[in-house]
């Protein structure tokens, strides 16, 4: 079962509504969700706690910046004696179609300097993650730049669904074994 749930993306108003962003509006819809209580804010990391059925929920999101996400990471894992196999990072992927849910009980960063910095930094790719489908990438367009844009008012639509299902996929995560998890929310809408 998911004890962590870390939501990556970037602090600042540039970056809001972004698709590099998604993790975090997955953490702040869960929370909103399951109502979790804020705790004080550390130097790198935001979070928030609920105790449901006796265990101990934990959500966050890192303040610095993506390619820093390791550090609130291996934190998070210190300060609350969890296994990398207990912590889901939630993290957008331009490599699968725009909507798509992936589920994996662990795996490679795939070029995502997120997971990059969550691996080298816990010296593990041994731990969940959920990726949100954003792609593919324009021709012609740079793939930075693409992550760092906004979604048009056409894919919107379907942002807040993948948000939605992937909120739900979270608190799901939470109380239930990760194989059931990965069998109810892995999605495809292609």
């Amino acid at each position: 079962m998911i004890s962590l749930v870390l939501g990556l993306g970037n602090i600042g108003k540039k970056y809001d509504a972004t698709r590099h962003n998604l993790g975090f509006e997955v953490v702040n819809l869960a929370v909103k969700k399951i109502k979790a209580k804020a705790l004080p804010e550390q130097p790198s990391y935001q979070f928030y706690q609920k105790t449901k059925e006796g265990r101990k929920i934990i959500l966050a999101k890192p303040t610095t910046m993506m390619n820093g996400s390791g550090a609130a990471a291996r934190e998070l894992l210190e300060k609350y004696q969890l296994s990398p196999s207990e912590m889901l990072a939630v993290i957008d992927d331009f490599n699968i179609p725009l909507g798509s849910l992936r589920l994996r009980s662990n795996g490679s960063a795939g070029g995502h300097n997120g997971l990059e910095s969550i691996i080298e930094t816990i010296q593990s790719a041994e731990f969940p993650r959920l990726r949100l489908g954003v792609g593919p990438v324009p021709e012609g367009v740079d793939s930075v730049e693409y992550v760092l844009g906004k979604f048009s008012k056409a894919e919107q639509k379907i942002v807040n669904k993948m948000i939605e299902m992937a909120a739900e996929a979270v608190i799901f995560a939470a109380g239930h074994r990760f194989e059931d998890t990965m069998s109810k929310y892995n999605y495809n809408p292609v």
